[in-house]
């Protein structure tokens, strides 16, 4: 790679001249804004889950195989709740959109955390692929229908004790009675209802309008969990499109494909920094 201060110069000309600009964002951008699942935010709400089942992080005690829904939904309310209603537009992502706003953008998403509309994305030019930490779905699921979740989710924090929400506050699909589950993708069951299909539907009407275009396609904290969504999919639109170009932030994989790397810049840098430089 050349040095940091050439690839910065090329990738802000790259964003400059570009007729559409795509962007692709994973868990690494989260982390990089400073959220954690472990650490000292999840000893800060969760001491008492720790102690008890020596759950370390958010991520491990989604899978904790709680005996009862109200200890469950104790866990989980109190995740949505430091994940998607206490958090504030994180300066990262308020960054990311200040290099983005005047040019005709788009995102993709595996992130659930709601942080692309704080920081002031349009939410027509977003895709979540994965969910929302702010939906509840039936859990079997009977409908494909997703369900708001924000009163419940506060009343559930604000009223639990003992590590136990009140029986009468676990939430129940209004069709067919059954338990509800968080809207985040898991498994055959993900719901993805009349929102999703119609953002999936403005992702290929950006998709189809930047055939041929001057197009940067911005990936950033992307990983190997998921590649199918956002990973190879960017690598061959920068192929098939000759004025594409792919600017690949991720310090875990910092490579691309043999095909394009003369039209990939590559940063294993703290994404962060190379957003603030790209924004100078």
């Amino acid at each position: 790679m050349q040095n940091l201060e050439q690839r910065i110069d090329k990738a802000k000309e790259l964003l400059t001249h570009a007729d559409y600009i795509l962007i692709g964002a994973g868990a690494g951008l989260s982390s990089s804004a400073g959220f954690e699942h472990g650490g000292k935010t999840f000893e800060k709400y969760f001491e008492d889950f720790l102690d008890k089942y020596k759950i370390t992080d958010m991520y491990s005690g989604g899978f904790y195989p709680f005996k009862t829904s109200e200890e469950k939904w104790a866990f989980w309310s109190r995740m949505v709740y430091v994940n998607r209603y206490k958090s504030k537009a994180n300066k990262l992502y308020v960054k990311l959109f200040d290099l983005v706003k005047n040019k005709q953008y788009f995102v993709i998403t595996t992130n659930v955390d709601h942080q692309f509309q704080l920081a002031g994305f349009d939410k027509n030019k977003l895709f979540y692929t994965q969910g929302d930490y702010g939906l509840f779905q039936c859990s079997v699921p009977c409908h494909n229908k997703t369900y708001d979740n924000k009163e419940l989710i506060l009343k559930m924090v604000k009223e639990q004790k003992d590590m136990r929400i009140p029986t009468a506050l676990i939430p129940k699909c209004p069709v067919c009675g059954r338990e509800m589950e968080m809207n985040l993708r898991a498994d055959d069951k993900f719901v993805q209802d009349e929102g999703w299909y119609q953002h999936a539907k403005l992702y290929r009407t950006f998709l189809e309008k930047m055939q041929n275009k001057n197009v940067v396609l911005l990936e950033i904290g992307v990983g190997f969990n998921t590649p199918s969504i956002i990973k190879y999919p960017f690598e061959q639109i920068t192929y098939s499109n000759k004025k594409a170009h792919l600017i690949r932030i991720n310090k875990d994989y910092p490579f691309c494909a043999n095909e394009i790397k003369n039209k990939t810049i590559l940063f294993d840098e703290d994404i962060d920094k190379v957003v603030s430089l790209m924004l100078k």
